[in-house]
């Protein structure tokens, strides 16, 4: 695994590329995200083709591929935004350069099928990534989730303390890892393979029963990621609920897993598939305080040039 650096922080007047990785883009949307960015004081550049789509693919691989590292090798682009998630990301990473990434160290921002390209980025360039809001949600992001995301690119104001519940109690540090929890289990066996060894594990996830998430759970559990790690904090588990199957809930399941691991465990993070989404570096340090149900970012994940 190459030595771990940070992305560049970008600055107000900063050129976000938009890149479309995973699904199909839907224009209105993209546009309004467009709009916030310039609003947030930078400018935006996109491929005119951003818009493609084949089925559930936002065009073909190898135009997804190529728009990201266009982005990537672009001297007049500062960050990487990218526009949705959905499905994609898994099929192109192996298309991509991770020497050329590293060397950009451009900020990448995204969340959901993105956590593919940022454990990726993580594991294969040795880069810092952002998991943070993306554009096709942009026109009902809060003004909190919309700070967070530009404190986070431009490394400003002070290193973030962000909330949730008591799960189970004590302190720990590690580095923060994770993202959703299906790209997360995808990723075992892979080259990108999320590495949770002295981690602080975020997971959260969208649109899965409960049965689901206890599978995909006892499986990071079977590949030792859990017990790996030193902490786990848990964002929004958007609409991980069973009409067929109403308990145990998700809640429930997350309980019977997670709190006989010894580990500080903080529940209900607001990220993920929700507002207000704070935006969190994939690989800083941080302290998670299971007691006070908390966690602290250590550092920046950006690097002021």
């Amino acid at each position: 695994m190459p030595s771990l650096r940070r992305p560049h922080a970008i600055r107000k007047g900063s050129t976000i590329g938009i890149a479309a990785p995973a699904g199909p883009i839907d224009l209105e949307r993209l546009e309004a995200g467009e709009t916030m960015l310039r609003k947030l004081g930078f400018e935006v550049r996109r491929r005119e083709d951003v818009a493609a789509r084949r089925g559930y693919l936002a065009g073909d691989d190898a135009r997804r591929a190529a728009e990201f590292m266009e982005l990537v090798n672009d001297p007049e682009v500062d960050a990487i935004v990218c526009a949705r998630g959905g499905y994609g990301s898994h099929r192109i990473v192996s298309m991509l350069d991770a020497e050329a990434v590293r060397r950009a160290a451009k900020p990448l921002v995204g969340y959901s099928d993105v956590t593919t390209l940022l454990l990726w980025q993580r594991r294969c360039a040795g880069l810092m990534g952002i998991h943070g809001p993306m554009l096709d949600r942009a026109a009902s992001l809060s003004a909190e989730s919309r700070k967070s995301l530009v404190n986070s690119l431009l490394g400003m104001g002070p290193l973030p303390r962000i909330a949730g519940k008591s799960l189970a109690g004590g302190w720990s540090e590690g580095r923060l890892s994770g993202g959703s929890l299906s790209l997360v289990v995808a990723s075992l066996g892979t080259p990108w393979e999320i590495d949770t060894r002295g981690a602080i594990l975020l997971l959260e996830e969208v649109g899965e029963d409960p049965y689901r998430v206890d599978r995909m759970l006892q499986q990071l559990m079977a590949a030792g990621k859990l017990s790996s790690a030193v902490g786990v904090g848990i964002g929004s588990m958007t609409g991980c609920e069973s009409e067929r199957y109403p308990t145990p809930s998700v809640t429930e399941v997350l309980e019977e897993i997670l709190a006989p691991l010894e580990l500080p465990v903080v529940t209900e993070l607001p990220f993920g598939h929700c507002d207000p989404h704070i935006s969190w570096p994939v690989g800083a340090r941080a302290a998670i305080d299971g007691d006070r149900a908390e966690i602290e970012l250590l550092e920046a994940g950006v690097s002021k040039r």
